[in-house]
């Protein structure tokens, strides 16, 4: 026990993985309060007609690149983690490889869209059309990330991040003052920023792996193999967080759209230290004994819950107040729905941190085909629900399928990794270890 206890000491203390963790967990926050911002300009001048229109648009270009990313950060992170020396053969295998997947997932989405927007005016399919083409920068953005954590470079990582709210933020004042914002400009506002950021990662990425084309045939076959592997734990992730609003846009008029969308946005702020403690717990524990890694990922997962039970608590409370205080008394109707939302994200954030062991031990297939089994529940779930309860219909079927999840991922630790699954009830000993990391981090 106490040489498990100390390879956890020497796994977080390797390169500033506190520092890392708060580091974005300070990125995350600053992302939080932009994107609260945005969320309530738009929310009080477009109402939740205008908003669930602009979610329409909007939704599909990085919905469509990340269910098709075959699990190319992943495996991206995996092997740049696991064979340094190849870096610049790895990440120019992905770069080609996440061009192809972006392009694929433009076309499909131009095609798609005008068959499952048939609720919406031809106006805001054909805007929906158009904003397609930033598909394949939403994918190799995310592959540039993907190499930056990798890396460690997360400085450079988080400065993408909360650059693009920001940006956002001021244009969306500019417009809202000019009196010039609706459902269309309000996601030009969004889309923009990703321009400039994406040729600026291009830059640094470029010149820090120095990618090239040829010799590429193994690299392709490792990610390929790695990727296709933890596709499904990746994908998830993708359906875990968007599938709700994909089937809700087509089962619901646009007010209900809109005000589904705010309660979502506002519940998921409770994902901000689970987030941060997934980013940097991968590259952290890669390719480490399966002791170390198991006792890492329980301890941030028990940390984790422990904080986020705390602040969902408050959240629960005050949330109805506000609701009507960022968005106004004509989204009060999503008060219900926000606080189921508010339990399923506690849930959900644990089962991401468990994940982890698996993705760091190279045992991705198992907990994917279990995980799932576990989200094919919620589309189900939300076509029988949603038509009957509405909104909290959407709620409760999230719920339920991320409940399941859970129940399987601790599951594969008996059955996969032949360990006991980890605790998730906190203990004192956890929080003094985290104590000494903040007072002594580099």
């Amino acid at each position: 026990m106490k040489t498990v206890g100390a390879s956890v000491r020497w796994v977080l203390a390797g390169r500033g993985a506190t520092a890392a963790t708060l580091q974005t967990l300070l990125t995350k926050i600053l992302i939080l309060a932009a994107n609260t911002c945005t969320g309530a300009i738009t929310a009080r001048i477009l109402g939740p007609d205008g908003r669930g229109e602009q979610a329409a648009i909007a939704l599909w270009p990085q919905f469509l690149a990340f269910t098709m990313t075959l699990g190319l950060p992943i495996a991206l992170r995996y092997y740049l983690k696991r064979n340094p020396e190849q870096e610049s053969e790895i990440f120019s295998a992905t770069l080609v490889l996440g061009t192809i997947l972006g392009i694929v997932a433009a076309i499909a989405g131009i095609l798609f869209i005008p068959q499952w927007l048939t609720q919406y005016s031809p106006e805001v399919i054909r805007y929906a059309q158009w904003f397609m083409v930033l598909s394949p920068i939403i994918m190799l953005t995310t592959i540039y990330t993907a190499a930056l954590e990798a890396d460690y470079n997360f400085k450079t990582a988080n400065q993408a991040q909360y650059l693009q709210p920001l940006t956002t933020l001021v244009i969306l004042t500019g417009l809202a003052v000019s009196d010039n914002l609706t459902p269309f400009t309000a996601v030009i506002a969004y889309a923009f920023p990703s321009l400039p950021i994406f040729f600026w990662l291009s830059r640094c990425v470029w010149q820090r792996f120095r990618p090239r084309l040829s010799g590429l045939r193994k690299s392709y076959q490792r990610l390929v193999s790695y990727g296709l592997r933890a596709y499904g734990i990746d994908l998830i992730g993708t359906l875990s967080v968007q599938v709700d609003q994909a089937l809700v846009i087509n089962l619901l008029a646009p007010e209900a759209m809109g005000k589904y969308v705010i309660s979502l946005s506002l519940s998921r702020m409770l994902n901000l230290f689970q987030h941060s403690i997934v980013t940097v717990l991968l590259p952290k524990t890669a390719a480490r004994p399966i002791a170390e890694v198991v006792a890492v990922t329980g301890m941030a997962a028990r940390i984790s819950t422990a904080l986020t039970t705390m602040a969902a608590a408050i959240l629960f409370i005050v949330g109805p107040m506000l609701l009507n205080l960022l968005y106004g008394a004509e989204f009060m109707g999503a008060v219900p729905v926000f606080r189921i939302l508010v339990v399923m994200t506690v849930v959900d954030g644990s089962v991401w941190i468990l994940a982890q062991a698996f993705m760091a031990l190279g045992r991705p297939g198992t907990v994917t085909l279990l995980q799932t089994i576990g989200l094919g529940l919620s589309v189900p779930f939300l076509l029988l629900l949603v038509p009957r309860l509405g909104l909290q219909g959407a709620g409760w079927a999230l719920l339920c399928s991320t409940v399941v999840r859970l129940v399987f991922v601790l599951a594969c630790y008996p059955l996969v990794l032949k360990v006991r699954p980890p605790s998730l009830l906190a203990k004192r000993s956890d929080f003094y270890i985290l104590k000494q990391k903040m007072v002594h981090r580099t």
